[in-house]
């Protein structure tokens, strides 16, 4: 068992309260689903009560009343919410509550005030609350609980993404012609041949990936409502091993069942969104939507290592070049943290060390290529 906490492993707890109970605040009140909303506004009261817990505890340690604001990482997670969506953050969110569930292990106060099995059993807060407003969709419960990491509305994922494929691979083709000796035109036309080539290829990936899942959805809905007309009982108790999975006791869940195959309709939504993870409404997004932002993504990440050529010369440019895109690296390691829940720093330093290596192994092998020309 855990000594009794300090005043800074106090603190350090109520912070992490404040900020959580901010973040999904924040959620609930800029979320347009009411039933998601009223999920989130559960996990903000949950956090909430974790608060105030922490904030009796210090006082009655002898510490001055703490007033603590949500922090910095907080307001930009909740930014980022208001921005791209839920799905721009659940999975960091997901992933800090693990870890900080775990933190209250054998933590005597927070033990006897049921605090670990609060944040173990969030994804049974969030199935309460989904009863209380008439149930949300499977894909919708999936991502909140946390276990759809690469949810499909997750903008800020595919951006931080896309930019990165553009300047790495850019940075590094930039850097090798450089390595040769070329002059500022040539590593100039170079770059942004790099950049509309590269820009192009994934566009036209993303296009046929889409596409592709899109069909493959269509034709798995199209499936499921031919077994639903050819053989709804078996369909019907697959539904209920869902919903018993989920919480829901043997009546109950053939109660919802019954009321759900009155009409295929609604059965249908309820197997493809439970069994297979599709809004049968929306089996997927634009390939041309998905195709343009791929092109401007990776162009704008392609950019950076190309710019400071079309202004500068000589070594000056190589060095511009080299900072603008250590600079951009910082930037896309910092985001990715946000959807992988690593540390900041490490997913900065992670991302500085393959994209200088690239960038090194490409300008190596262009002085050496550039020699043996010359």
């Amino acid at each position: 068992m855990k000594p009794a906490p300090d005043i800074a492993t106090l603190r350090r707890y109520l912070q992490g309260e404040i900020d959580a109970a901010y973040i999904f605040g924040t959620l609930a009140r800029s979320t347009r689903d009411g039933s998601v909303g009223a999920v989130f506004g559960r996990l903000a009261e949950t956090e909430k009560r974790h608060a105030l817990f922490w904030k009796t505890r210090l006082l009655a340690s002898g510490a001055a009343d703490p007033q603590p604001k949500p922090g910095v990482r907080a307001r930009f997670l909740a930014w980022l919410a208001r921005r791209f969506g839920a799905a721009a953050v659940l999975p960091y969110l997901a992933r800090v509550e693990e870890i900080e569930s775990h933190g209250y292990d054998g933590e005597p106060d927070a033990v006897a005030a049921g605090m670990p099995a609060d944040e173990y059993g969030h994804a049974r807060i969030v199935q309460a609350a989904a009863l209380e407003v008439g149930g949300l969709p499977g894909k919708t419960l999936a991502m909140v609980e946390g276990r759809r990491r690469g949810g499909d509305g997750n903008a800020l994922r595919a951006a931080v993404l896309g930019a990165n494929d553009g300047l790495v691979s850019n940075l590094s083709l930039v850097m090798g012609v450089a390595g040769a000796m070329a002059d500022e035109r040539t590593i100039l036309l170079t770059g942004i041949a790099g950049l509309v080539a590269g820009a192009c290829s994934m566009a036209m990936g993303e296009w046929l990936s889409v596409s592709s899942a899109r069909e493959m959805s269509v034709r798995a809905v199209a499936t499921e409502a031919n077994e639903i007309a050819s053989i709804p009982e078996i369909e019907r108790e697959d539904l209920v091993v869902i919903y018993r999975s989920k919480g829901f006791d043997d009546t109950t869940a053939r109660r919802l069942v019954d009321g759900l195959f009155r009409s295929p309709a609604d059965a249908l939504d309820a197997l493809a969104r439970e069994e297979l993870g599709i809004d049968p409404a929306e089996p997927g997004g634009s390939p041309w939507s998905a195709a343009a932002t791929s092109f401007g993504l990776f162009a704008i990440g392609a950019a950076s290592p190309v710019l400071p050529f079309i202004a500068l010369r000589g070594w000056a440019a190589f060095a511009a070049s080299f900072a603008l895109s250590i600079l951009a690296l910082c930037a896309i390691g910092g985001a990715t943290s946000l959807f992988t829940g690593r540390a900041p720093l490490f997913s900065i330093a992670r991302q500085l060390l393959i994209g200088i290596l690239a960038a090194l192994v490409t300008f190596g092998i262009g002085r050496l290529i550039g020699v043996s020309v010359a």
